[in-house]
């Protein structure tokens, strides 16, 4: 189905104003037959305030049993006369109060839910105090639901402390997503998540639990992949929690894609990416000031301060990358090189952010005024040599764009950038580094500390046995582990950064039990990661 892309941008930035909460029969809504929020909401800060999030899908389960009954061939025959359905526009109202029971509401309106939005909403509420928790809630007929949110801090303030969590590759068929059950009773203010939200893929037997829907294509089926993943009950809850600050990996779109291109160049392009652009846009708390260029160009990238304690500065490694080096004839995406055979990976004109996103994260270095400075970033950022008798780099990271992250350490060093923290995921594998100016020498300074976390759910390729051997030939290695799933949580305040590796035993329960593998500490002034006794 076409879409005006460039008059849902207009609809996008019309429907996220606050409207005058109207009254009486102007609310008149078509009749509902099913709960009108079954994905709950979702709240995350925007540049003056903070942006609130639901969606309007009152008969996504029947929809979502019909679809499953059809089998793939009728379903992709169908996929486009459903998007065709004709659809009403809502008109939901909202409520933001200082307290849980919404006694004393501070501010309301309404939204419209427009169908070439999937009937997503998105609220931009600049007018709250800043530091503060809030509770807020969308109201349709007799239906409601509720979140909390926390303002961001204004930028001259003072703050003590602060609690993060790091969230990255949560993949449906590989289990349950019982550890953010855990992760919202250790209580952070803000979840930092780092890609792989979806898996576009199609079912794979094999796995734990599957799903029926053929690898997603089209608008549509982002729009049904997102849902499906945010039926999930303790990712809900998660997200109702606490603000999230989000970026993407590759899996959106599809796996290992650099700007329009995957790992099949016959079903990779425009219009995928755009698709699934827009199907993320319709499904997370993003303002709509990340519209840059209707769905062409979404801008991830951009900065977060929490007073004057901690700057997170978000990046987006895939839509300005260049293709990965060294690829096999006829198929995208990434490999495993040897140095020597492959010269195109350090050709220095290759990028992995863009020359505008890299200019712009130098200048981020130049102007910080923050104590921890904090890259939250899609991947592994140091080195990795895979092989102990060699030199073999895996091309979709930073190790397929060597000359960039030369750039990066260049650019902390040239500013001085206090106490600099690297954050990924995407390895599905705990790493923890110490972040050397020069790696390939043994005499160059420590100038930072990188936490790449492990995945919610997703499989690691790798066994205890290969990731031990691969750390011992990596001595900026400081901890790995390749076998848990989990999260982090970091503690951080202007003596020290705590960073606790969580994980869970088993992610094919609903309700696994979570311990702590192990605990890492940071001093403000001296680069490096130490162990923790806990």
């Amino acid at each position: 189905m076409h879409i005006d892309r460039r008059h849902v941008l207009r609809l996008a930035a019309a429907a996220c104003v606050p409207g005058a909460w109207k009254s009486g029969r102007a609310l008149a809504q078509p009749r509902l037959d099913g709960d009108p929020f079954p994905l709950g909401v979702a709240s995350g800060p925007s540049e003056r305030g903070v942006v609130l999030w639901t969606r309007v899908v009152p008969d996504l389960q029947a929809q979502i049993a019909r679809l499953s009954g059809l089998g793939t061939e009728r379903y992709v025959a169908t996929r486009s006369d459903e998007l065709r359905r004709s659809a009403p526009s809502f008109e939901v109202r909202w409520e933001v109060a200082d307290d849980e029971a919404f006694r004393n509401v501070v501010t309301r309106g309404t939204a419209r839910a427009l169908p070439e939005l999937a009937h997503s909403v998105h609220v931009e509420v600049d007018d709250l105090a800043p530091s503060r928790w809030y509770w807020y809630r969308f109201l349709l007929g007799d239906a409601f639901s509720v979140g909390r949110t926390r303002t961001p801090d204004a930028a001259d303030s003072a703050r003590e402390n602060l609690r993060v969590a790091l969230a990255s590759c949560q993949h449906f068929e590989y289990g349950h997503f019982g550890a953010y059950a855990h992760m919202r009773a250790d209580d952070p203010e803000l979840v930092l998540f780092v890609g792989d939200y979806i898996y576009e893929g199609g079912p794979n037997a094999s796995r734990y639990r599957t799903h029926p829907f053929p690898s997603a294509r089209t608008l549509f089926d982002y729009r049904l992949r997102h849902a499906l993943y945010r039926l999930d009950p303790d990712l809900q809850r998660m997200h109702a929690h606490c603000p999230w600050l989000l970026t993407w990996d590759d899996h959106e779109v599809s796996n290992d894609y650099a700007r329009d291109v995957g790992e099949d160049p016959a079903v990779d392009g425009h219009a995928r990416r755009l698709a699934a652009y827009q199907a993320y846009y319709e499904h997370l708390p993003l303002p709509v000031s990340t519209l840059v260029e209707r769905f062409s160009h979404v801008r991830l990238y951009r900065a977060q301060r929490a007073a004057a304690l901690a700057s997170f500065i978000v990046l987006d490694d895939r839509q300005y990358r260049d293709r990965q080096p060294c690829q096999p004839a006829g198929r995208g995406g990434s490999s495993v090189v040897d140095d020597g055979a492959c010269p195109e990976r350090r050709d220095p004109a290759r990028t992995l952010l863009g020359r505008a996103q890299l200019a712009w994260l130098r200048q981020q270095f130049a102007d910080s005024r923050t104590r921890w400075n904090f890259v939250v970033q899609q991947t592994l950022f140091s080195p990795l040599n895979r092989e102990a008798g060699g030199a073999r780099f895996w091309t979709d990271g930073w190790d397929g764009y060597p000359a960039e992250r030369e750039h990066v350490l260049a650019a902390i060093e040239r500013t001085a950038l206090p106490n600099p923290v690297l954050l990924g995921g995407d390895v599905h594998a705990n790493w923890v580094c110490d972040v050397k100016r020069h790696f390939d020498d043994p005499r160059s300074p420590v100038i930072g500390a990188e936490f790449c976390g492990t995945s919610i759910t997703a499989a690691s390729g790798w066994d205890a046995a290969r990731t031990a051997r691969v750390a011992a030939a990596n001595p900026h290695v400081r901890f790995a582990d390749s076998e848990k799933r989990g999260y982090l949580v970091a503690d951080v305040n202007e003596r020290v950064l705590r960073v606790k590796l969580r994980v869970v035993d088993d992610v094919r329960k609903k309700a696994p039990e979570a311990s702590t593998l192990a605990t890492f500490e940071v001093d403000a002034g001296r680069a490096g990661v130490r162990a923790v006794s806990t």
